[in-house]
Protein backbone atom coordinates (compact mmCIF):
# COMPACT_ATOMS: atom_id res chain seq x y z
CA UNK A 1 0.00 0.00 0.00
CA UNK A 2 1.09 3.09 -0.75
CA UNK A 3 -0.06 6.73 0.32
CA UNK A 4 -0.49 9.54 -1.88
CA UNK A 5 1.43 13.10 -1.47
CA UNK A 6 -1.72 14.49 0.04
CA UNK A 7 -2.27 11.72 2.69
CA UNK A 8 1.19 11.79 3.65
CA UNK A 9 1.08 15.79 3.91
CA UNK A 10 -2.47 15.38 5.45
CA UNK A 11 -1.00 13.09 8.01
CA UNK A 12 2.10 15.44 8.44
CA UNK A 13 -0.47 18.33 9.97
CA UNK A 14 -2.55 16.13 11.68
CA UNK A 15 0.24 15.21 13.89
CA UNK A 16 1.72 18.62 14.01
CA UNK A 17 -1.49 20.43 14.94
CA UNK A 18 -1.10 17.81 18.38
CA UNK A 19 2.06 18.69 18.65
CA UNK A 20 0.99 22.49 18.44
CA UNK A 21 -1.75 21.24 20.97
CA UNK A 22 -0.06 19.94 23.15
CA UNK A 23 2.53 23.12 23.32
CA UNK A 24 -0.42 25.60 24.10
CA UNK A 25 -1.34 22.83 26.70
CA UNK A 26 1.94 22.92 28.63
CA UNK A 27 2.27 26.74 28.68
CA UNK A 28 -1.21 27.35 29.74
CA UNK A 29 -0.95 25.35 32.54
CA UNK A 30 2.72 25.68 33.92
CA UNK A 31 3.12 27.73 36.77
CA UNK A 32 6.21 29.40 36.38
CA UNK A 33 6.68 32.75 34.05
CA UNK A 34 9.78 30.95 32.14
CA UNK A 35 6.80 28.45 30.49
CA UNK A 36 3.79 30.16 30.54
CA UNK A 37 5.29 33.66 29.36
CA UNK A 38 8.59 33.33 28.08
CA UNK A 39 7.67 29.78 26.33
CA UNK A 40 10.90 28.38 27.13
CA UNK A 41 9.60 24.75 26.14
CA UNK A 42 8.54 22.52 23.30
CA UNK A 43 6.97 19.09 21.82
CA UNK A 44 7.56 16.80 19.95
CA UNK A 45 6.29 13.14 18.13
CA UNK A 46 8.66 10.06 17.77
CA UNK A 47 7.78 7.40 16.33
CA UNK A 48 9.06 3.32 17.65
CA UNK A 49 12.56 3.59 16.19
CA UNK A 50 13.27 7.05 17.93
CA UNK A 51 13.19 9.33 14.82
CA UNK A 52 11.53 12.70 15.19
CA UNK A 53 8.30 13.01 12.38
CA UNK A 54 7.08 16.36 13.74
CA UNK A 55 8.13 19.14 16.30
CA UNK A 56 5.86 21.89 17.45
CA UNK A 57 6.21 25.08 17.45
CA UNK A 58 9.26 25.26 19.87
CA UNK A 59 12.75 25.72 20.55
CA UNK A 60 15.29 24.36 18.45
CA UNK A 61 17.74 23.65 21.15
CA UNK A 62 15.37 21.20 22.47
CA UNK A 63 15.03 18.94 19.40
CA UNK A 64 17.95 16.38 20.08
CA UNK A 65 16.95 16.37 24.20
CA UNK A 66 13.54 15.02 23.47
CA UNK A 67 15.35 12.74 20.90
CA UNK A 68 18.06 11.56 22.95
CA UNK A 69 15.94 10.46 25.77
CA UNK A 70 13.73 8.09 23.37
CA UNK A 71 16.76 6.41 22.28
CA UNK A 72 18.59 5.80 25.41
CA UNK A 73 14.62 4.43 26.85
CA UNK A 74 14.57 2.27 23.79
CA UNK A 75 18.29 1.14 24.25
CA UNK A 76 17.79 0.64 27.95
CA UNK A 77 14.43 -0.34 28.54
CA UNK A 78 13.62 -2.71 25.81
CA UNK A 79 10.31 -1.92 23.45
CA UNK A 80 9.31 -5.42 25.02
CA UNK A 81 9.60 -3.86 28.97
CA UNK A 82 7.31 -0.61 27.53
CA UNK A 83 3.64 -0.50 29.02
CA UNK A 84 0.63 1.76 28.35
CA UNK A 85 0.63 4.25 30.49
CA UNK A 86 4.47 4.81 31.09
CA UNK A 87 6.01 8.04 31.08
CA UNK A 88 9.81 8.31 31.05
CA UNK A 89 11.72 11.81 32.24
CA UNK A 90 14.91 12.76 32.34
CA UNK A 91 17.78 15.57 31.87
CA UNK A 92 21.38 14.53 32.41
CA UNK A 93 23.15 15.40 29.63
CA UNK A 94 25.56 12.36 29.19
CA UNK A 95 23.32 9.10 30.78
CA UNK A 96 20.51 10.79 29.31
CA UNK A 97 21.70 12.20 26.03
CA UNK A 98 19.93 15.87 27.14
CA UNK A 99 21.78 19.31 26.91
CA UNK A 100 21.90 20.84 30.28
CA UNK A 101 19.57 19.61 33.24
CA UNK A 102 17.23 22.65 34.17
CA UNK A 103 15.66 21.24 30.38
CA UNK A 104 13.63 18.24 31.97
CA UNK A 105 11.94 15.79 29.33
CA UNK A 106 9.39 13.58 29.76
CA UNK A 107 8.14 10.76 26.82
CA UNK A 108 5.34 8.57 26.81
CA UNK A 109 4.79 5.48 24.60
CA UNK A 110 1.43 5.38 22.32
CA UNK A 111 0.14 2.42 21.49
CA UNK A 112 -1.94 1.10 18.47
CA UNK A 113 -3.55 -1.85 20.11
CA UNK A 114 -0.59 -3.64 21.26
CA UNK A 115 1.95 -2.37 19.13
CA UNK A 116 3.97 0.60 19.82
CA UNK A 117 3.61 3.39 16.90
CA UNK A 118 4.60 6.86 18.64
CA UNK A 119 6.21 8.76 21.75
CA UNK A 120 4.85 12.13 22.63
CA UNK A 121 7.45 14.24 24.36
CA UNK A 122 7.88 17.02 25.65
CA UNK A 123 10.48 19.22 27.21
CA UNK A 124 10.44 22.58 29.61
CA UNK A 125 12.84 24.49 31.38
CA UNK A 126 12.48 24.52 34.82
CA UNK A 127 13.75 27.73 36.92
CA UNK A 128 15.49 25.71 39.43
CA UNK A 129 16.86 21.93 39.25
CA UNK A 130 18.81 22.56 42.37
CA UNK A 131 22.45 22.62 42.52
CA UNK A 132 24.88 24.93 44.19
CA UNK A 133 23.37 28.12 42.83
CA UNK A 134 19.87 29.19 42.49
CA UNK A 135 18.20 29.03 39.28
CA UNK A 136 21.18 26.11 38.12
CA UNK A 137 22.59 28.59 35.39
CA UNK A 138 25.25 30.52 37.11
CA UNK A 139 28.55 30.80 36.16
CA UNK A 140 31.62 29.46 38.64
CA UNK A 141 30.33 25.82 38.45
CA UNK A 142 32.85 23.38 37.39
CA UNK A 143 31.29 19.68 36.86
CA UNK A 144 27.40 18.76 36.51
CA UNK A 145 27.24 17.57 40.03
CA UNK A 146 27.38 21.11 40.85
CA UNK A 147 24.75 21.93 38.58
CA UNK A 148 21.65 20.31 40.21
CA UNK A 149 19.64 17.39 40.70
CA UNK A 150 20.62 14.60 37.69
CA UNK A 151 18.47 12.78 36.55
CA UNK A 152 18.46 9.27 34.43
CA UNK A 153 15.71 7.86 31.83
CA UNK A 154 13.86 6.50 34.59
CA UNK A 155 9.99 5.81 35.08
CA UNK A 156 8.23 8.79 36.17
CA UNK A 157 4.90 6.84 36.05
CA UNK A 158 3.42 3.90 35.28
CA UNK A 159 -0.09 2.35 34.50
CA UNK A 160 -1.13 5.94 34.21
CA UNK A 161 -0.36 6.96 37.82
CA UNK A 162 2.81 9.12 38.88
CA UNK A 163 5.46 6.78 40.82
CA UNK A 164 5.20 9.46 43.81
CA UNK A 165 8.70 8.14 45.48
CA UNK A 166 10.37 9.69 42.20
CA UNK A 167 7.91 12.53 42.20
CA UNK A 168 9.15 13.68 46.40
CA UNK A 169 12.79 13.00 45.43
CA UNK A 170 12.86 15.32 42.54
CA UNK A 171 11.18 17.69 44.16
CA UNK A 172 12.80 17.62 47.48
CA UNK A 173 16.08 18.85 45.51
CA UNK A 174 14.93 21.35 43.94
CA UNK A 175 14.28 25.35 45.21
CA UNK A 176 10.53 26.31 45.75
CA UNK A 177 9.28 23.07 44.95
CA UNK A 178 5.09 24.21 44.70
CA UNK A 179 6.18 25.68 41.82
CA UNK A 180 8.18 22.75 40.33
CA UNK A 181 5.93 20.75 41.23
CA UNK A 182 3.15 22.50 39.11
CA UNK A 183 5.42 22.55 35.99
CA UNK A 184 5.56 18.64 36.27
CA UNK A 185 2.14 18.08 36.63
CA UNK A 186 1.85 20.85 33.15
CA UNK A 187 3.94 18.58 31.43
CA UNK A 188 2.27 15.16 32.57
CA UNK A 189 -1.01 16.92 30.98
CA UNK A 190 0.48 17.77 27.52
CA UNK A 191 1.75 14.48 27.09
CA UNK A 192 -1.46 12.87 28.51
CA UNK A 193 -3.24 15.38 25.57
CA UNK A 194 -0.86 14.34 23.25
CA UNK A 195 -1.80 10.31 23.50
CA UNK A 196 -5.72 11.36 23.57
CA UNK A 197 -5.70 13.21 20.35
CA UNK A 198 -3.32 10.71 18.68
CA UNK A 199 -5.88 7.69 19.51
CA UNK A 200 -8.55 10.16 17.93
CA UNK A 201 -6.32 10.25 15.22
CA UNK A 202 -5.45 6.54 14.90
CA UNK A 203 -9.49 6.28 14.18
CA UNK A 204 -9.03 7.59 10.79
CA UNK A 205 -5.85 5.88 9.42
CA UNK A 206 -4.27 2.29 9.98
CA UNK A 207 -1.26 1.01 11.62
CA UNK A 208 0.60 0.47 7.70
CA UNK A 209 -0.77 4.06 7.24
CA UNK A 210 0.85 5.79 10.18
CA UNK A 211 4.00 3.69 9.43
CA UNK A 212 4.29 4.04 6.14
CA UNK A 213 3.49 8.04 6.64
CA UNK A 214 6.58 8.56 9.29
CA UNK A 215 8.74 6.63 6.74
CA UNK A 216 7.65 8.78 3.84
CA UNK A 217 7.55 12.50 6.25
CA UNK A 218 11.49 11.04 7.08
CA UNK A 219 12.50 10.68 4.05
CA UNK A 220 10.90 13.87 2.32
CA UNK A 221 12.79 15.92 4.63
CA UNK A 222 16.24 14.24 3.83
CA UNK A 223 15.48 14.55 0.03
CA UNK A 224 14.89 18.47 0.66
CA UNK A 225 17.75 19.11 2.70
CA UNK A 226 20.14 17.03 0.03
CA UNK A 227 18.65 19.15 -2.24
CA UNK A 228 19.34 22.28 -0.44
CA UNK A 229 22.81 21.33 0.33
CA UNK A 230 23.96 20.11 -3.58
CA UNK A 231 22.77 23.81 -4.13
CA UNK A 232 25.65 25.51 -2.19
CA UNK A 233 28.97 25.68 -4.23
CA UNK A 234 31.04 22.48 -3.68
CA UNK A 235 33.97 23.54 -1.70
CA UNK A 236 35.83 23.63 1.78
CA UNK A 237 34.84 26.60 4.29
CA UNK A 238 36.42 27.68 7.60
CA UNK A 239 35.98 30.48 10.25
CA UNK A 240 37.09 30.71 13.75
CA UNK A 241 35.59 33.40 16.39
CA UNK A 242 36.40 33.60 20.31
CA UNK A 243 33.93 33.43 23.56
CA UNK A 244 35.07 35.88 26.42
CA UNK A 245 35.66 33.00 29.68
CA UNK A 246 34.76 30.41 31.18
CA UNK A 247 33.74 32.26 34.17
CA UNK A 248 36.37 29.69 35.86
CA UNK A 249 39.42 31.59 34.80
CA UNK A 250 40.15 30.58 31.09
CA UNK A 251 39.86 33.47 28.49
CA UNK A 252 39.37 34.01 25.11
CA UNK A 253 38.11 30.25 24.45
CA UNK A 254 38.61 29.27 20.55
CA UNK A 255 36.13 27.75 18.20
CA UNK A 256 37.13 26.49 14.87
CA UNK A 257 34.98 25.26 12.16
CA UNK A 258 35.65 23.57 8.60
CA UNK A 259 32.50 22.68 6.23
CA UNK A 260 33.46 20.69 3.64
CA UNK A 261 30.28 20.73 0.74
CA UNK A 262 30.27 17.98 -1.69
CA UNK A 263 27.64 17.61 -3.55
CA UNK A 264 25.02 16.48 -1.58
CA UNK A 265 26.37 15.69 1.25
CA UNK A 266 27.74 18.09 3.96
CA UNK A 267 30.64 18.08 6.95
CA UNK A 268 31.09 20.16 10.09
CA UNK A 269 34.40 19.80 11.16
CA UNK A 270 35.01 21.25 14.62
CA UNK A 271 38.90 20.43 15.01
CA UNK A 272 40.62 23.09 16.76
CA UNK A 273 38.20 24.39 19.11
CA UNK A 274 39.07 24.34 22.72
CA UNK A 275 39.59 21.87 24.57
CA UNK A 276 36.26 21.24 27.29
CA UNK A 277 36.79 24.34 29.80
CA UNK A 278 36.23 24.36 33.65
CA UNK A 279 33.00 26.74 33.39
CA UNK A 280 29.77 25.65 32.46
CA UNK A 281 29.44 26.75 28.69
CA UNK A 282 30.33 23.23 27.69
CA UNK A 283 28.03 21.48 24.80
CA UNK A 284 27.07 18.05 24.54
CA UNK A 285 27.05 16.50 21.50
CA UNK A 286 22.98 16.67 21.67
CA UNK A 287 23.39 20.41 22.00
CA UNK A 288 26.05 20.84 19.40
CA UNK A 289 23.94 18.72 16.76
CA UNK A 290 20.94 21.04 17.61
CA UNK A 291 22.90 23.68 16.68
CA UNK A 292 24.16 22.60 13.38
CA UNK A 293 20.76 21.10 12.62
CA UNK A 294 19.32 24.73 13.05
CA UNK A 295 22.02 26.59 11.21
CA UNK A 296 22.07 24.69 8.45
CA UNK A 297 18.14 24.48 7.93
CA UNK A 298 18.21 28.49 7.99
CA UNK A 299 20.51 28.66 5.03
CA UNK A 300 19.28 25.74 2.82
CA UNK A 301 15.48 24.98 4.00
CA UNK A 302 13.91 27.67 5.93
CA UNK A 303 10.34 26.77 5.34
CA UNK A 304 10.40 22.92 5.28
CA UNK A 305 9.30 20.46 8.23
CA UNK A 306 11.73 19.62 10.85
CA UNK A 307 12.14 15.87 11.72
CA UNK A 308 15.14 13.19 11.65
CA UNK A 309 15.60 13.41 7.71
CA UNK A 310 17.80 16.61 8.66
CA UNK A 311 20.10 14.63 10.14
CA UNK A 312 20.48 11.62 6.75
CA UNK A 313 22.82 14.17 4.69
CA UNK A 314 24.87 15.66 7.67
CA UNK A 315 28.49 14.56 9.02
CA UNK A 316 29.18 16.29 12.27
CA UNK A 317 33.07 15.54 13.59
CA UNK A 318 33.65 16.85 17.06
CA UNK A 319 36.48 15.50 19.39
CA UNK A 320 35.09 14.11 22.94
CA UNK A 321 36.56 16.08 25.79
CA UNK A 322 36.35 19.20 23.46
CA UNK A 323 34.05 22.27 24.51
CA UNK A 324 31.98 21.26 21.27
CA UNK A 325 31.23 17.58 22.80
CA UNK A 326 32.10 17.55 26.14
CA UNK A 327 32.51 14.35 28.24
CA UNK A 328 31.41 13.78 31.48
CA UNK A 329 31.60 15.19 34.22
CA UNK A 330 31.79 18.42 32.40
CA UNK A 331 29.58 20.99 33.68
CA UNK A 332 26.84 22.47 30.80
CA UNK A 333 24.68 24.48 32.35
CA UNK A 334 25.17 27.62 30.34
CA UNK A 335 25.90 25.51 26.91
CA UNK A 336 23.28 28.01 25.08
CA UNK A 337 26.36 30.13 25.09
CA UNK A 338 28.69 28.23 23.07
CA UNK A 339 25.71 27.24 21.09
CA UNK A 340 25.26 30.80 19.84
CA UNK A 341 29.06 31.05 18.89
CA UNK A 342 28.81 27.11 16.79
CA UNK A 343 25.89 29.24 15.05
CA UNK A 344 28.13 32.36 14.46
CA UNK A 345 30.70 30.30 13.22
CA UNK A 346 28.83 27.93 10.86
CA UNK A 347 26.96 31.30 9.17
CA UNK A 348 30.77 33.08 9.01
CA UNK A 349 31.83 30.33 6.85
CA UNK A 350 28.92 29.47 4.66
CA UNK A 351 28.76 33.51 4.03
CA UNK A 352 31.85 32.56 1.37
CA UNK A 353 29.32 30.11 -0.19
CA UNK A 354 26.08 32.52 0.15
CA UNK A 355 26.38 35.17 1.25
CA UNK A 356 22.74 36.57 0.31
CA UNK A 357 21.48 34.28 3.20
CA UNK A 358 23.67 34.94 5.95
CA UNK A 359 23.20 37.15 8.40
CA UNK A 360 26.60 39.22 10.77
CA UNK A 361 26.91 38.36 14.45
CA UNK A 362 23.96 38.49 16.13
CA UNK A 363 24.35 39.21 20.03
CA UNK A 364 26.09 35.69 20.61
CA UNK A 365 25.12 35.45 24.07
CA UNK A 366 22.40 34.01 25.79
CA UNK A 367 22.28 36.28 28.72
CA UNK A 368 20.51 34.75 31.97
CA UNK A 369 19.49 37.06 35.16
CA UNK A 370 18.48 34.62 37.88
CA UNK A 371 17.48 35.73 41.25
CA UNK A 372 16.72 33.66 44.61
CA UNK A 373 15.33 35.23 48.16
CA UNK A 374 12.69 35.40 50.38
CA UNK A 375 10.61 38.49 49.73
CA UNK A 376 8.84 40.97 52.43
CA UNK A 377 6.24 38.07 52.96
CA UNK A 378 8.99 35.31 53.88
CA UNK A 379 7.55 33.49 50.88
CA UNK A 380 10.86 31.88 48.87
CA UNK A 381 10.91 32.27 45.40
CA UNK A 382 13.27 31.73 42.32
CA UNK A 383 13.28 33.79 39.20
CA UNK A 384 14.95 33.28 36.11
CA UNK A 385 14.76 34.88 32.35
CA UNK A 386 17.06 35.25 29.52
CA UNK A 387 17.41 38.39 27.74
CA UNK A 388 17.48 39.36 23.68
CA UNK A 389 20.11 41.26 22.38
CA UNK A 390 20.55 42.29 19.02
CA UNK A 391 20.47 40.08 15.58
CA UNK A 392 22.76 40.42 12.80
CA UNK A 393 22.21 42.49 9.84
CA UNK A 394 20.79 40.83 6.85
CA UNK A 395 21.55 41.65 2.81
CA UNK A 396 19.12 42.85 2.42
CA UNK A 397 17.78 44.44 5.60
CA UNK A 398 18.61 45.80 9.14
CA UNK A 399 18.89 43.39 12.33
CA UNK A 400 16.33 43.33 14.97
CA UNK A 401 16.72 45.21 17.82
CA UNK A 402 16.43 43.52 21.24
CA UNK A 403 15.40 39.85 20.40
CA UNK A 404 16.44 36.62 21.48
CA UNK A 405 18.57 35.01 18.16
CA UNK A 406 19.31 31.75 16.88
CA UNK A 407 18.17 27.89 18.88
CA UNK A 408 17.01 30.77 22.27
CA UNK A 409 13.68 31.18 20.63
CA UNK A 410 11.87 32.45 23.99
CA UNK A 411 9.86 35.52 24.14
CA UNK A 412 10.27 38.76 26.39
CA UNK A 413 8.95 38.79 29.68
CA UNK A 414 6.60 41.34 29.83
CA UNK A 415 7.34 43.57 32.91
CA UNK A 416 4.19 43.70 34.21
CA UNK A 417 4.45 39.71 34.83
CA UNK A 418 7.24 39.92 36.38
CA UNK A 419 6.82 42.73 38.66
CA UNK A 420 3.15 40.94 39.41
CA UNK A 421 4.56 37.54 40.60
CA UNK A 422 7.91 38.79 42.21
CA UNK A 423 8.82 41.03 44.73
CA UNK A 424 11.21 42.90 42.11
CA UNK A 425 11.29 46.24 40.55
CA UNK A 426 12.35 46.69 37.08
CA UNK A 427 13.68 50.31 36.91
CA UNK A 428 14.62 50.84 33.19
CA UNK A 429 14.42 48.67 30.09
CA UNK A 430 14.77 49.80 26.54
CA UNK A 431 17.17 49.79 23.97
CA UNK A 432 20.81 50.41 24.44
CA UNK A 433 22.21 53.45 21.89
CA UNK A 434 24.50 53.12 19.45
CA UNK A 435 25.25 49.35 19.88
CA UNK A 436 23.90 48.18 16.42
CA UNK A 437 26.90 48.15 13.83
CA UNK A 438 27.20 50.51 11.05
CA UNK A 439 26.48 49.23 7.45
CA UNK A 440 24.62 49.31 4.80
CA UNK A 441 22.71 47.55 6.81
CA UNK A 442 22.91 48.30 10.16
CA UNK A 443 22.91 45.31 13.24
CA UNK A 444 19.81 45.23 16.06
CA UNK A 445 20.88 47.08 19.14
CA UNK A 446 20.88 45.63 22.70
CA UNK A 447 18.84 45.77 25.86
CA UNK A 448 19.23 47.13 28.82
CA UNK A 449 17.52 46.32 32.36
CA UNK A 450 17.68 47.29 35.62
CA UNK A 451 16.36 44.91 38.73
CA UNK A 452 15.96 46.20 42.23
CA UNK A 453 15.01 44.05 44.89
CA UNK A 454 11.50 45.60 46.91
CA UNK A 455 12.06 45.37 50.43
CA UNK A 456 14.45 42.27 50.79
CA UNK A 457 17.88 41.70 50.02
CA UNK A 458 18.20 38.97 46.81
CA UNK A 459 21.05 36.80 45.41
CA UNK A 460 21.94 37.87 41.54
CA UNK A 461 23.45 34.87 39.44
CA UNK A 462 24.09 35.96 35.57
CA UNK A 463 25.67 34.47 32.25
CA UNK A 464 26.80 36.70 29.88
CA UNK A 465 28.77 36.90 26.95
CA UNK A 466 29.94 39.19 23.76
CA UNK A 467 31.03 41.30 26.61
CA UNK A 468 35.07 41.32 25.36
CA UNK A 469 34.73 40.63 21.83
CA UNK A 470 32.77 42.88 20.07
CA UNK A 471 29.79 40.98 17.37
CA UNK A 472 31.47 41.15 13.88
CA UNK A 473 30.03 43.00 11.03
CA UNK A 474 30.65 40.90 7.32
CA UNK A 475 31.31 42.61 4.17
CA UNK A 476 32.50 45.85 5.44
CA UNK A 477 29.82 46.14 8.06
CA UNK A 478 31.32 47.32 11.69
CA UNK A 479 30.84 46.06 15.32
CA UNK A 480 28.20 45.85 17.19
CA UNK A 481 28.40 46.65 21.32
CA UNK A 482 29.17 44.72 24.24
CA UNK A 483 26.85 43.09 27.05
CA UNK A 484 27.84 43.78 30.82
CA UNK A 485 26.73 43.24 33.83
CA UNK A 486 26.80 46.16 37.35
CA UNK A 487 25.82 46.35 40.64
CA UNK A 488 24.61 50.31 41.08
CA UNK A 489 23.64 51.63 44.94
CA UNK A 490 21.94 54.30 45.36
CA UNK A 491 24.45 56.20 47.00
CA UNK A 492 26.17 56.56 43.68
CA UNK A 493 28.59 54.25 43.57
CA UNK A 494 29.02 51.63 40.92
CA UNK A 495 30.32 47.92 40.75
CA UNK A 496 31.01 46.08 37.31
CA UNK A 497 30.85 42.75 38.17
CA UNK A 498 31.96 39.87 36.24
CA UNK A 499 30.82 38.34 32.92
CA UNK A 500 29.17 35.31 34.62
CA UNK A 501 28.64 36.51 38.06
CA UNK A 502 27.96 34.14 41.23
CA UNK A 503 25.47 34.22 43.77
CA UNK A 504 25.93 38.08 44.03
CA UNK A 505 23.95 39.72 47.04
CA UNK A 506 21.56 42.65 46.15
CA UNK A 507 20.57 45.01 49.11
CA UNK A 508 17.15 46.83 48.31
CA UNK A 509 19.73 49.91 47.90
CA UNK A 510 21.33 48.91 44.84
CA UNK A 511 20.05 47.54 41.86
CA UNK A 512 21.41 45.34 38.80
CA UNK A 513 22.15 46.47 35.84
CA UNK A 514 22.08 44.42 32.76
CA UNK A 515 23.40 45.54 29.75
CA UNK A 516 23.26 42.75 26.21
CA UNK A 517 25.30 42.87 23.03
CA UNK A 518 24.03 44.55 19.90
CA UNK A 519 24.86 43.04 16.74
CA UNK A 520 27.48 43.41 13.87
CA UNK A 521 26.46 45.29 10.64
CA UNK A 522 26.39 43.93 6.91
CA UNK A 523 28.16 45.88 4.05
CA UNK A 524 30.02 49.07 3.80
CA UNK A 525 28.31 52.67 5.78
CA UNK A 526 29.15 54.03 2.74
CA UNK A 527 26.29 52.34 0.90
CA UNK A 528 23.52 53.38 3.52
CA UNK A 529 20.79 55.84 2.43
CA UNK A 530 20.61 58.78 3.19
CA UNK A 531 16.74 58.58 4.08
CA UNK A 532 17.47 55.24 6.27
CA UNK A 533 20.62 57.47 8.03
CA UNK A 534 18.15 60.24 9.24
CA UNK A 535 15.78 57.96 10.77
CA UNK A 536 18.58 56.12 12.35
CA UNK A 537 19.06 60.12 13.69
CA UNK A 538 16.10 60.99 14.59
CA UNK A 539 14.16 57.60 16.18
CA UNK A 540 17.39 58.13 19.40
CA UNK A 541 18.79 55.44 18.41
CA UNK A 542 21.93 56.81 17.49
CA UNK A 543 23.84 60.00 18.59
CA UNK A 544 24.81 62.42 16.41
CA UNK A 545 28.55 61.73 17.26
CA UNK A 546 27.99 58.02 16.46
CA UNK A 547 26.57 58.57 12.87
CA UNK A 548 29.21 61.69 11.90
CA UNK A 549 32.21 59.02 12.99
CA UNK A 550 30.73 55.37 11.66
CA UNK A 551 29.00 57.17 8.47
CA UNK A 552 30.22 61.08 8.28
CA UNK A 553 26.54 62.10 8.45
CA UNK A 554 25.47 64.84 10.17
CA UNK A 555 22.55 67.02 10.42
CA UNK A 556 21.02 69.93 12.02
CA UNK A 557 17.60 70.22 13.55
CA UNK A 558 15.38 68.85 11.55
CA UNK A 559 15.21 65.60 8.65
CA UNK A 560 15.85 66.59 5.58
CA UNK A 561 13.68 66.30 2.07
CA UNK A 562 15.26 63.47 0.26
CA UNK A 563 14.50 61.88 -2.51
CA UNK A 564 14.20 58.43 -4.02
CA UNK A 565 17.56 58.58 -6.27
CA UNK A 566 19.00 59.02 -3.23
CA UNK A 567 17.63 56.43 -1.32
CA UNK A 568 19.87 52.65 -1.95
CA UNK A 569 18.23 50.05 -4.33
Amino acid sequence: MTLTAIEVELLRNGLTSICDEMYVALMKSAYSTNIKERKDHSAAIIDAQGRVIVQGESLPLHLASMLGLVEVVLERVGIENLRPGDMFISNDPFVGRGSHLPDVALVAPVYYGDDLVFFVADIAHHADIGGMAPGSMAGGMTEVYQEGLRIPPIRLMKDGEIIEDVFDLILLNVRVPEERRGDYLAQVAANRLGERRLHELFQRWSLEQLREGADALVHAVARRMRAGIADLPDGEYTFSDIMDDDGMGTENIPFCIRIVVDGEEILFDFTGSSPQVRGNINISFAGLQASVLFALKVLIDPDGPTNHGMLEPVRIVAEEGSITNAAFPAATAARAQACQRVIDIVLGALSKAVPERVIAASNGANGVSAFFGAGPDGRYYVYMETIGGGSGARSYKDGKDGVQVHVTNTSNLPVEALENEYPLLIERYELVPNSGGPGTWRGGCGLHRVYRPLGHTTVFSGQGERCVHHPWGLFGGGEGGLGSFSLDFDDGRSQALPIKPTTVEIPPDAAVTVITPGAGGYGSPAGRGQVDLADDLANGLFSKEYMKEHYGFEIEDEKPAVTDEETKT
